[in-house]
């Protein structure tokens, strides 16, 4: 009876904790990628988790008074099951990760047509947006290819569109941190690196620096917008030679020319 009990507690606990982290909608390709792998896992995991869990309950619950207890007896075939058991889960794991470690939005490259830049794209929306990115002490700095429009601590894109941001660093590592975007990208001095998503749903995101970068490193935030395709372009349009607000042409403090991606 106990143990069945202790069964039943267990299964209950693990169906409650599948739908506890049911997935949301996903914001973007990049977030959608990553929470399908972890559910995947999930998927793995806690019916292992709960199986062991009841050989374990069942274990305590059987031999509890057990005042001469026995060596466990040799027994290849179960564990020539269990090896061959654990393989398949490993191997299981490995392609999942794999799968989305491989992924273009995860692992990025260079945009295949550099030329496609946000004054550049078609005018239908299908060719991806550039924008270059320059992290220094203690901000972030967004400029536009194709226009002369910078913004300051604030990242504008469209939505349903590829996106690459070249991102560089003027001094130290930073590290751009957008977790409901699932972005996450190491910024170095001297050297570019790439984002690449796509966003689905337009709305105000927050960014962060996760990598430790000074005095300053709790403050150095930024805001992803996303828009609406239409509203993007007008965005570029009306804010072309801007000097005030957040989208500027004043250079960025400590952020020189030659720190700029190239």
């Amino acid at each position: 009876m106990r143990l069945r009990r202790a069964g039943g507690f267990a299964f209950l606990l693990g169906a409650v904790g599948i739908v506890a982290v049911a997935p949301a909608a996903a914001q973007s390709v990049n977030k959608r990628l990553i929470e399908q792998l972890n559910f995947q896992l999930l998927y793995v995991a806690i019916p292992l988790t709960l199986f062991v869990e009841v050989i374990l309950i069942y274990a305590v619950v059987r031999f509890r008074n057990n005042d001469d207890p026995l060596p466990t007896a040799e027994d290849p075939p179960l564990e020539i099951t269990w090896t061959i058991a654990t393989a398949i889960i490993l191997l299981f794991v490995g392609v999942a990760a794999y799968t989305v470690l491989a992924s273009p939005y995860i692992t990025p490259e260079q945009p295949s047509d550099s030329s496609q830049a946000p004054g550049n794209a078609t005018a239908s929306g299908s060719g991806p947006v550039t924008v270059r990115g320059l992290a220094y002490q203690w901000g972030w700095q967004f400029s536009y290819p194709g226009t002369n429009v910078t913004t300051q601590s604030e990242l504008v894109v469209p939505a349903n569109t590829d996106i690459y941001i070249e991102m560089t660093s003027a001094d130290v590592i930073h590290s751009l941190f957008v977790p409901r975007l699932g972005v996450k990208q190491d910024v170095f001095p001297r050297r570019t690196t790439i984002i690449h998503t796509r966003v689905f749903e337009p709305g105000t995101y927050r960014g962060y620096c996760t990598e430790f970068c000074g005095s300053g490193h709790a403050l150095m935030r930024t805001t992803v917008r996303v828009l609406p395709e239409d509203e993007y372009r007008r965005w570029l349009r009306d804010n072309a030679g801007a000097t005030n607000g957040t989208a500027s042409n004043e250079p960025a403090p400590n952020a020189t020319a030659a720190n700029a991606p190239s």
